[in-house]
């Protein structure tokens, strides 16, 4: 498995080499494309977590400051824009989530590793 170095390097050495053969556009399409999946799984992984405790309102507020982060910059990303102050938004409400809800283990395992995942997507980006 590569270590955040060893990804962030192959990723560098990709987008130039796409630069240099004129083929950049393929790969930022894929990129999005993949951003797009990222997000589809958080959310889907915020749903079942939040199916966990439903009944204390400043939980469910923090999953919906999330997932409506989320939601924008999906959006953004759908109309070919890479938000990072949107996806920063994200990462921060997601912290929240994970640092203060109640969660049951493979939750709370699944958030932490969508929390890492979507810094990395900011950080190569």
């Amino acid at each position: 498995m590569l270590g955040t170095y060893s990804r962030r390097m192959l990723v560098a050495k990709t987008v130039l080499l796409c630069a240099l053969t004129g083929a950049g556009w393929t790969l930022e399409a894929q990129d999005f494309a993949r951003a797009r999946d990222l997000v589809a799984r958080v959310q889907d992984d915020l749903q079942r977590a939040a199916n966990f405790t439903r009944t204390k309102d400043k939980e469910r507020q923090r999953y919906e400051n999330v997932q409506h982060h989320l939601s924008e910059f999906d959006r953004e990303l759908s109309r070919g824009h890479f938000d990072k102050g949107k996806l920063s938004a994200s990462i921060d409400n997601l912290k929240d989530v994970v640092k203060n809800n109640t969660l049951e283990s493979h939750d709370r395992d699944a958030l932490a590793k969508d929390l890492s995942d979507l810094r990395t997507l900011r950080d190569i980006r």
